[in-house]
């Protein structure tokens, strides 16, 4: 079989939450690119329609306004979705929030506005969309190409940052298992697998990287913050017919923060 086979996700539908910037809009732009149908979601209706005009002069990409942050939110997108497409061939729920304040000011509001996006937002637009996800695949197991759900974790979920992250760091830890967790649940049929991305330009990492970017490249061992490309290329292999036999796995791509440092320690 062909790279250009293999590795093709031309003419697949797919969704992608949280993708009108950072890493969202990179995997977006990498699946219109590439032939793909895409729908893009996140809270701010304007940014949406910024994000689709533009993506539309390459390809196909329409938008949807939701806030996936409750149940009945994700109960309308995916709704929106099925008004669209009979069937749907990749979820990427990218959408999630950040949080960061010393211990004795972590209360429960901080934990809500996280979790409830991060983790129930995930689960609930999986649920809604199983159906059309299912549609997607035809004829008796064992299927050369299943529907995909591509969840987007951390590395913040699989080390310790050494930030005062407690709210995102636990809901990131808890996007990693309910990966695996919905990979056992919805196998054969469906895929699923989490990418935990270390530091890529985005809105949610741009103090951090302002404050300590050159101090992390240079701890990284391959030296840099992650490119467009680097997203671009796993959210691709995860989506298309080369990674049909990949489920339950949580993909590091973080230029090897977390697997390959002999140790972890903060910035001074």
């Amino acid at each position: 079989m062909s790279a250009s086979e293999l590795f093709s996700v031309e003419g697949k539908r797919v969704v992608v939450t949280g993708g009108t910037s950072g890493i969202g809009l990179m995997i977006a732009r990498a699946f219109v690119e590439n032939g793909a149908s895409v729908l893009i979601s996140s809270r701010k209706a304007e940014a949406c329609a910024s994000v689709a005009e533009e993506l539309s002069r390459v390809g196909e990409c329409v938008a949807v306004p939701e806030d996936l942050s409750s149940e009945e939110g994700c109960r309308r997108l995916a709704d929106a979705v099925e008004e669209r497409w009979e069937a749907l061939d990749v979820l990427l729920n990218n959408a999630g929030a950040t949080w960061g304040a010393p211990l004795e000011d972590h209360d429960a509001r901080a934990w809500d506005r996280v979790l409830d996006l991060n983790v129930q937002g995930v689960f609930h637009l999986t649920r809604f969309l199983r159906p059309l996800l299912d549609a997607s695949v035809g004829g008796e197991p064992p299927y050369a190409d299943p529907a995909r759900v591509i969840n987007v974790g951390s590395i913040d979920g699989l080390r310790v940052s050494g930030m005062e992250t407690y709210s995102y760091s636990a809901s990131k830890a808890g996007v990693h298992h309910l990966t695996r967790h919905l990979a056992w649940d919805l196998s054969p049929r469906i895929t699923v697998n989490a990418i935990a991305p270390g530091p890529f330009q985005s809105r949610m990492m741009a103090a951090t990287l302002e404050a300590q970017g050159e101090w992390i490249a240079q701890r990284a061992p391959m030296r840099r913050i992650g490119s467009q490309e680097d997203m671009a290329g796993v959210s691709l292999y995860l989506a298309s017919r080369a990674a049909s036999y990949v489920t339950g796995a949580v993909i590091p791509v973080d230029g090897g923060l977390s697997t390959c440092l002999a140790s972890w320690s903060n910035a001074p």
